[in-house]
């Protein structure tokens, strides 16, 4: 009888590790948002793990979720007081602000990043404490077509992965202009209505914020409610209404959405959420907007910008929703198995040949027998296998087979690497 060894430690609550062979699909989603970023003229850019919690605080802002319940926060040796990122623009725009990225061409600076952020929050399906996003933004150009590139690229991107059934939501957040006497409108309507302590401190604090209240109890009271779009200031009503006249000029279809508000407090202007209606509670998969005070509050000059961060765990939750196949690259295209020490140099010698010239190849290790060697070949997923033995490479060849047909011709040593080239193409 045989019993599953059990490991002293597991991977935290509400985190997750991604293992071979699903971790491709990841990987393929990651590469798939960044290329058309890449392609438009955005820069990667890489921030450390953790940052001071005054960014965060100053910058996602104090009345949030995120930065009152759900950051990581902790003090080091040395008494600074740091937090592990829960979202990516502050930091962006901090180490944009000081490489002083904004003052060396022109603009807008274009970056683009992909990691991992943390939040504490209650695990499902869908929302984790540690998630992988790939995000992008735009610095430092008050531009309607600016916002309508981003919104694009990541319509181009999840088409590009075959995904359909997604939703782009629209709103106008206004500015500093106009959103005042909304705000002032909205917490006259909201200190009507019977709310707990916790959300009457937040109608004082952020009141947009309760609008995006995901309970019911709270969502039945809003029907009525004051909509940014009535009091919109004209400079604010034509952005808006140039960035959608854009995305249909380039036929993205979207929905304009008024009570559509993004959780974090730097957000003016366009606001816009990527929705797939697969995935239950947790529907959305991306979302970003425009954030032109933001570089204001972190310390840097007027850098008008606008970005947005897409989920690669939810993306790939719904592809699966959708029963969407990846095409992904084969991890190995050939396997040798040697018979012999002879066979194992020439083999060894052969495969490091065919990876040099981009050819997925692997080999037999720890000295296995023919039959657990195939074995192995089988379960690499390799479409053709060497196998040599001395009595091969007394004659000078290595016996190709064909995994699929399972046809086996003898081959020149010296014909190895032309063959597969050619078969693989």
């Amino acid at each position: 009888m045989t019993r599953d060894f059990v490991s002293t430690f597991k991977a935290p609550k509400g985190t997750y590790d991604l293992i071979p062979p699903d971790s491709a699909k990841y990987l393929a989603v990651r590469e798939a948002i960044a290329a058309p970023l890449r392609n438009s003229g955005y820069g990667y850019i890489e921030t450390p793990g953790f940052e001071s919690v005054e960014l965060f605080a100053r910058g996602v802002g104090e009345s949030t979720d995120i930065v009152t319940k759900e950051m990581y926060a902790f003090e080091t040796k040395g008494g600074d007081r740091l937090a592990l990122r829960p979202e990516g623009t502050a930091s962006v725009l901090r180490a944009a602000l000081e490489a002083n990225l904004h003052k060396a061409g022109n603009l807008p600076v274009k970056l683009w990043y992909s990691g991992s952020y943390y939040r504490y929050e209650r695990p499902q399906k869908g929302r984790y404490r540690h998630f992988s996003q790939v995000g992008a933004e735009a610095i430092g150009a008050e531009d309607p077509a600016l916002d309508a590139e981003l919104i694009v690229l990541a319509d181009q991107a999840y088409r590009s992965l075959g995904l359909r059934n997604f939703r782009i939501l629209l709103n106008s957040l206004g500015d500093k202009e106009c959103r005042p006497v909304y705000r002032a409108a909205l917490q006259d309507f909201l200190r009507g209505l019977d709310l707990d302590e916790d959300t009457r401190r937040r109608v004082d604090i952020n009141p947009l914020r309760v609008l995006d209240d995901k309970r019911e109890s709270v969502q039945k009271q809003l029907t009525g409610a004051p909509l940014l779009r009535d009091y919109l200031c004209d400079a604010c009503k034509a952005y808006h209404e140039e960035v959608r006249c854009l995305l249909v000029a380039q036929g993205v279809a979207f929905e304009d959405d008024p009570k559509l508000v993004r959780g974090l407090d730097y957000y003016t202007r366009t606001t816009f959420e990527f929705v797939h209606d697969g995935l239950g509670s947790q529907s959305a998969v991306g979302g970003g907007g425009r954030y032109d005070g933001l570089s204001e509050m972190i310390g840097g000059p007027a850098l008008p910008s606008v970005g947005w961060a897409l989920g690669v765990d939810r993306t790939v939750l719904a592809l699966e929703a959708e029963g969407v196949e990846l095409q992904l690259p084969a991890t190995t295209s050939v396997f040798a198995v040697p018979l012999g020490e002879e066979a194992r140099r020439v083999l060894f010698a052969k495969i490091t040949e065919l990876r040099k010239v981009g050819i997925a190849a692997d080999f037999s290790y720890g000295n296995k027998g023919l039959k657990g060697a195939m074995k192995n070949a089988n379960r690499s997923g390799a479409r053709y296998t060497l196998v040599a033995g001395e009595r091969d490479l007394a004659e000078g060849v290595v016996q190709l087979k064909d995994m699929e047909s399972g046809e086996q011709t003898a081959i020149g040593v010296n014909e190895i690497v032309a063959e597969l080239e050619s078969r693989l193409g």
